[in-house]
């Protein structure tokens, strides 16, 4: 055989391999994303991208999901009288929402995303949602028209330990720094003392400090990257890590992120896929996922039906982060517990403690700050250096003039004294035994007035649940409003209880719960036509979505 035969056919032979290589890679991948939406980002962004505008008529408003005419004119004159109640006992905080919201575009967009998009402009102009507050007393806080609502939003997670708690530390940090003042660049002694304290509580060699949770997850994937001299990153189906391009792939990302490997989580396929490639630079976990693996947020602007799922498996849970951990320590890839919602909640030493996990590198937000914004990434050594000692311009760049701010480290170094107390330890004893009996008190107190309303939780983060098929459930929220509950704008989606929420509190809390559920049960909310499934109330929104995009109106 001629040479040029055999070149040929060696080079025919190396091209099908490398073809059957990349194949076998592909396929693996193909396995390890999860099956829903939520593991195909770039499915998700187009299908999203193809969902027209639409707003129901006046009938189906309120007979989207087949209820009679009797039941559509309970609802229509219970969705105007409790209008008139917001209307009347929330005036002042309602006129000043909607006079900023012309030039505040948070509110524009929260406002608009409350509810499913087909409901929210009669929504937003019968029931509109103050965002307004004069202040905070212990759990409760106060609106503009002097209404005391007990509160529920956690303050998107800072507020651990109560109102009273972080105006204590922000008053006594602003007093340790005074005489420096707001001195950028230069460290305050402070800073010293946090560095010691956030080495020992999580255990790492070495922290930074930034102004936010996302620019901390920023920080430890771009040292990752550096590190390893690999480019990809692997997130889990569903979890949040900051509004940057790179971990925030999909809807709500203008930007197509080829360098993000969105995985199922507890899955097999996805470890095998860590230790077969070559290309990972690192893992990133949120330890809220353990509330709904492989599931986005829950929000109430996704409840076109009651299909919202959530609940923990902790055993499993636990067990699945130890084999990552393990898989990604044989394979050199740098695992990063994302603690910004969940740190010092869990447990003091955050959820790696709570989980018994040792991961490479951990970022902190919220409440570490002791009630102003902050962003802390806490890591290995051999990681957290942005240079190399023989290539003096090979470095890794990452500043803010922000950062380490002395007002924020003195609210820091507050926060940190004090949950190293006894009295304060004291308050993790038994957590997961005081939540889990508080969600079974909740669970039987809805029980008992017939509502199909149940509880999720990971300890003081809530999801509420809906039992029965429903296309209404989104209105609870604002029955929990009448009775003086305040929600965030994901509404029952979320719940973050503070831990100074003793059980007399608790106890009202659900009394609230039951009440506002036996109103909206009353008002017929949750009774649709015979026969009505979840199935069938998403495929009637798909239908319509098809017909308005169809140009069929």
């Amino acid at each position: 055989m001629k040479r040029s035969k055999i070149t040929g056919l060696l080079g025919a032979t190396a091209v099908t391999a490398l073809a059957l290589t990349k194949g076998r890679s592909r396929l693996a991948l193909s396995r390890a994303k999860h099956p829903s939406l939520g593991g195909h980002v770039r499915l998700a962004k187009r299908i999203a991208g193809q969902i027209p505008a639409f707003s129901h008529d006046d009938d189906r408003f309120f007979r989207v999901d087949g209820a009679s005419v009797h039941v559509a004119a309970r609802r229509a004159e219970a969705f105007d009288r409790l209008g008139a109640l917001y209307k009347t006992r929330f005036a002042k905080t309602l006129a000043l929402t909607a006079e900023a919201r012309t030039g505040l575009s948070d509110l524009q967009f929260t406002g608009a995303y409350r509810v499913p998009f087909p409901f929210s402009a009669r929504v937003r102009a019968t029931l509109g949602t103050g965002a307004f507050l004069e202040r905070s007393e212990g759990p409760v806080v106060v609106d503009l028209d002097g209404n005391r609502l007990i509160d529920l939003t956690g303050s998107y997670g800072v507020k651990l330990f109560g109102y009273e708690f972080y105006k204590q530390t922000i008053a006594e940090g602003a007093k340790a720094v005074e005489t420096l003042g707001p001195v950028l660049g230069a460290y305050h002694p402070l800073v010293a003392d946090n560095v010691r304290r956030l080495t020992a509580l999580s255990g790492m060699d070495e922290v930074s400090f930034h102004m936010s949770g996302t620019e901390a997850v920023m920080q430890a994937v771009r040292l990752a990257r550096y590190h390893t001299g690999r480019r990809r990153l692997v997130r889990f189906a569903g979890a949040y890590h900051g509004w940057w391009g790179d971990v925030q792939p999909g809807i709500g990302n203008p930007v197509a992120e080829d360098d993000t490997l969105t995985l199922a989580e507890m899955s097999d396929a996805t470890l095998a896929v860590l230790a077969t490639r070559d290309d990972i630079a690192c893992v990133l976990v949120n330890p809220l996922q353990a509330l709904h693996p492989n599931g986005s947020a829950p929000s109430d602007n996704q409840l076109v039906d009651s299909g919202r799922k959530a609940g923990t498996d902790l055993p499993a849970y636990r067990e699945w982060l130890h084999r990552l951990a393990e898989t990604c320590r044989a394979n050199a890839i740098p695992l990063i517990f994302d603690e910004v919602f969940v740190g010092f909640r869990l447990a003091p030493g955050g959820a790696a403690e709570y989980f018994g996990v040792r991961p490479d590198m951990v970022t902190y937000g919220k409440t570490l700050g002791g009630g102003l914004p902050v962003g802390v990434l806490a890591g290995r050594a051999a990681l957290m250096k942005r240079y190399r000692d023989d290539r003096p311009l090979d470095i890794c760049f990452a500043r803010g003039t922000f950062n380490a701010h002395p007002y924020v480290m003195g609210a820091m170094n507050a926060f940190l004294r004090r949950i190293d107390l006894p009295e304060w330890r004291a308050r993790y004893d038994g957590l997961d035994e005081r939540w889990n009996a508080r969600a079974a008190q909740f669970d039987r107190a809805l029980a008992d007035v017939g509502a199909p309303v149940a509880v999720a939780h990971l300890q003081s983060i809530w999801t509420i649940l809906y039992t029965r098929p429903s296309a209404y459930n989104w209105m609870f929220q604002y029955y929990l409003r009448s009775q003086g509950l305040a929600l965030s704008w994901v509404g029952t989606g979320r719940l973050i209880f503070s831990l100074d929420i003793d059980d007399g509190l608790f106890a009202d809390i659900v009394r609230r719960f039951a009440a506002a559920a036996e109103a909206m049960r009353s008002d017929g909310w949750w009774d649709g036509g015979e026969g009505l499934t979840d199935k069938a109330l998403r495929r009637g929104v798909l239908r319509q979505a098809l017909r308005v995009r169809l140009g069929g109106g």
